[in-house]
C-alpha cells in the first residue's frame, strides 16, 4: 500500500521553542595563567563525574516525577487511550511501562507504579481504571494515581484485551478465552474458549448495549459478538489489527488500525474506506467528547510521538 502524503504541517502546528535552561548569554569566566595546576585538576575531574553521572541517569530514563515532552514506552508501543472523565489526560502503554499526560499531550510523566505491567487493553468505570497485560490486571481508583495488581479469580493472568461497560469487564486471554466479570471481579466466566489468543488491545463496549463489544483481531481486522463474547463474526476492515476505536456517540463509526494503515466504516462494518493516518501510527484513538478528533501513536524508540486531527482525519498535526 502506498503511503499517503500527509499535508505540510500549518503554522500554529510549529514546535514551540523554549530556552534551555542555563542557555542565556554569560560573559566566559576568565582563565587566569597564574590559576595552579591542582585546581584545575580537581574542576574537570568533578566535570568527569557529573558527565558519567548524567549518562547514567539518561540510560535508565527519567527520574520519578520528571516530566518530557514525548511518552517514553520503550522498545514496543501497545495502547493509546484517553479517560472519557477527562479527555485532557491520554496514556501512553507498552511492555515497559506507561506515561501519562494531563495536558492534551503537551508533557508527559511516566506512571511509575504501571512499569512492566505489559499495558495492551484498557477499560474505564466511575471511578476504576483497568489495564491488562502478560502480568494480568493492574487496576486504580484513585483516577489513575497509583495502580496495584489484582488478579485473584482469573483464570488465566496473561490478559491481552480489555474492556468494560454496563457493569461487566471483559478480557481476552491466549491460556482461558474470551472471559468477563459482572461482580466487580470476584469471579470470571468463560465465554468462549476458541476466542482470544489473536485479539489484542482495547475492547469496545456499547455503552447501549454491554452485550455488544468490537475487538481487534491479529488475524481477521475488527471482529464483532453480540450476545457479550459468546459467539463472534468477523467484520474486517483490515487483517493484521492491532487496536479498534469508534465514535462514542456513533459506535457505526468504527476505525480498524494495523501498523501503518487503517481503515473507516460508518456502518458498523458492512463496508470500508482506507483512512488516511500519520505514516508508522499503529494505533488511532476517538476523543471521547468530539468525533471529530482523533489521536494517533507512532513508536519511535524508546518513546512514541503522538499527533493529532481536529478535522476528522483529514489532515493530521504532530504533538
Amino acid at each position: 500500500m502506498a503511503k499517503t502524503q500527509l499535508p505540510a504541517r500549518t503554522p500554529k502546528a510549529q514546535a514551540k521553542v523554549r530556552p534551555t535552561p542555563g542557555a542565556r548569554n554569560k560573559a566566559p569566566s576568565p582563565w587566569h595563567e597564574r590559576f595552579s595546576w591542582l585546581p584545575l585538576a580537581a574542576g574537570l575531574l568533578v566535570l568527569a563525574v557529573v558527565f558519567v553521572a548524567l549518562r547514567s541517569a539518561g540510560s535508565e530514563g527519567p527520574p520519578e516525577g520528571a516530566t518530557s515532552s514525548q511518552p517514553v514506552v520503550g522498545a514496543d508501543l501497545h495502547s493509546l487511550v484517553i479517560d472519557p472523565s477527562d479527555p485532557d489526560t491520554l496514556y501512553v502503554g507498552s511492555h515497559q511501562g506507561v506515561s501519562v499526560s494531563s495536558d492534551g499531550g503537551e508533557s508527559w510523566e511516566v506512571v511509575e507504579s504501571l512499569n512492566g505491567a505489559d499495558a495492551m487493553g484498557w477499560a474505564f468505570t466511575d471511578g476504576t481504571i483497568y489495564v491488562g497485560g502478560h502480568p494480568g490486571l493492574s487496576v486504580s481508583t484513585d483516577r489513575g494515581k497509583t495502580f496495584e495488581p489484582r488478579n485473584e479469580g482469573l483464570p488465566n493472568i496473561d490478559i491481552h484485551a480489555l474492556g468494560a461497560g454496563g457493569g461487566v469487564v471483559y478480557a481476552a486471554s491466549p491460556g482461558a478465552g474470551f472471559i468477563a466479570s459482572s461482580n466487580a471481579e470476584e469471579s470470571w466466566e468463560i465465554r468462549n474458549e476458541e476466542v482470544g489468543g489473536a485479539l489484542m488491545g482495547k475492547i469496545l463496549v456499547d455503552p447501549q448495549d454491554p452485550e455488544h463489544v468490537v475487538a481487534p483481531d491479529m488475524r481477521a481486522g475488527a471482529v464483532e459478538s453480540r450476545d457479550g463474547g459468546r459467539s463472534w463474526k468477523a467484520l474486517g476492515g483490515i487483517q493484521g489489527a492491532t487496536w479498534v476505536s469508534w465514535n462514542p456517540s456513533d459506535t457505526d463509526e468504527v476505525v480498524v488500525v494495523a501498523v501503518g494503515s487503517a481503515a473507516r466504516s460508518s456502518d458498523g462494518g458492512k463496508t470500508w474506506d482506507t483512512m488516511e493516518i500519520p505514516p508508522g501510527a499503529g494505533i488511532v484513538e476517538f476523543s471521547p467528547d468530539d468525533p471529530d478528533t482523533l489521536y494517533a501513536a507512532v513508536h519511535d524508540d524508546p518513546n512514541a510521538r503522538i499527533w493529532i486531527s481536529e478535522d476528522g482525519a483529514k489532515t493530521w498535526e504532530e504533538l
